[in-house]
């Protein structure tokens, strides 16, 4: 079985799709494949674990037909490109990475290896591939693209916990990233004017709060990357401190202790492909592949330490929440 058979078997970031053709059997290929995330491994530990427990449901086991060469750049963005060129020259037979910024970091170094991308923003306008469809190329995966309909919906829940919302800190590697254009109209839309901090570092935190903070924001949304996850404790921690209501566009990051999250289970992407069902060839590449999108968003509520948020919204975001936790 070649590598062109291995990648169309790899589905969206968490397992090969389920096909007799592409189980092993006797001595099949060891398969080499590079899995690297901007974050730290302890913090992404959950997510590679989603990974693998996919693969291993469908008998790809560490050490026997699978050897995993994980990198992680613990924050420092600069090292993406170095880390995606060491995977390269290690000639892994496909790359698993994140957002839109990881991917970014793989098409430079590759245009050959295939490379699968979990929760990436818009990929088409960010020319990762031609059509969600029909990539094209050699990428395809999962977009976690948030549109304009669902910016405005971040908003308008912080609304209900802020009724006289105004001013909305936004943190998270936002300027790089394509989607920050449908959370600048969405705010227009609603009349709220954004003060957004883009970290560069994970040093740029405590700058970032004081710069919102002085800004007299009345809430804050934190937007998924390398960076935000690796500091979601430390986050929400700030966000207690400053009694700033929170909302983030995953789960974890609610469960980490900011006040809410609405979007995809992160360790579910990772691991989707093993629900999916293939409707194409064995032999497919990724530019066959078509890239798919969450399904299924949830709510998810934190209501912690959150004394200062008062009964009203409270009831009305229990009644919409698909998860509470730390009540």
């Amino acid at each position: 079985m070649d590598r062109r058979k291995f990648v169309g078997a790899l589905r969206a970031a968490s397992s090969f799709a389920r096909s007799r053709r592409l189980r092993p059997a006797g001595a099949a290929k060891v398969y080499r494949i590079g899995f690297f995330l901007g974050a730290s491994g302890e913090s992404v530990a959950s997510l590679f674990g989603a990974f693998s427990e996919g693969l291993r449901d469908l008998g790809y086991v560490e050490g026997r037909n699978v050897i995993f060469e994980r990198r992680y750049a613990d924050g420092h963005m600069d090292r993406l490109p170095e880390i995606a060129a060491e995977l390269v020259r290690l000639q892994v037979d496909v790359i698993v990475t994140g957002s839109s910024i990881h991917v970014a970091a793989a098409r430079q170094a590759t245009k050959t290896i295939p490379i699968v991308m979990v929760f990436t923003a818009d990929p088409v306008q960010a020319g990762f591939v031609t059509s969600l469809a029909r990539p094209g190329g050699n990428v395809t995966g999962l977009s976690a693209d948030a549109s304009r309909e669902l910016w405005s919906k971040y908003l308008t829940i912080l609304k209900e916990i802020v009724p006289k919302l105004s001013r909305v800190g936004v943190l998270g590697q936002v300027k790089t990233q394509v989607e920050f254009a449908e959370l600048d109209a969405a705010s227009r839309k609603l009349d709220i004017a954004l003060e957004v901090a883009d970290m560069r570092s994970p040093g740029d935190l405590d700058g970032a709060f004081s710069t919102m903070i002085s800004k007299r924001v009345g809430a804050l949304l934190v937007v998924v990357s390398p960076l935000t996850y690796l500091l979601k404790e430390s986050i929400a921690e700030s966000a207690i401190k400053h009694r700033l209501p929170t909302i983030s566009n995953a789960n974890q990051y609610a469960e980490a202790g900011l006040l809410m999250s609405y979007g995809p289970k992160l360790e579910d992407l990772y691991r989707r492909g093993r629900d999916l069902r293939r409707q194409d060839s064995p032999r497919s590449m990724p530019a066959d592949l078509p890239v798919e999108q969450p399904s299924r968003f949830e709510l998810t509520i934190n209501f912690e330490d959150r004394k200062g948020v008062d009964r009203t919204p409270r009831r009305m975001l229990l009644m919409r929440a698909d998860d509470v936790d730390s009540m």
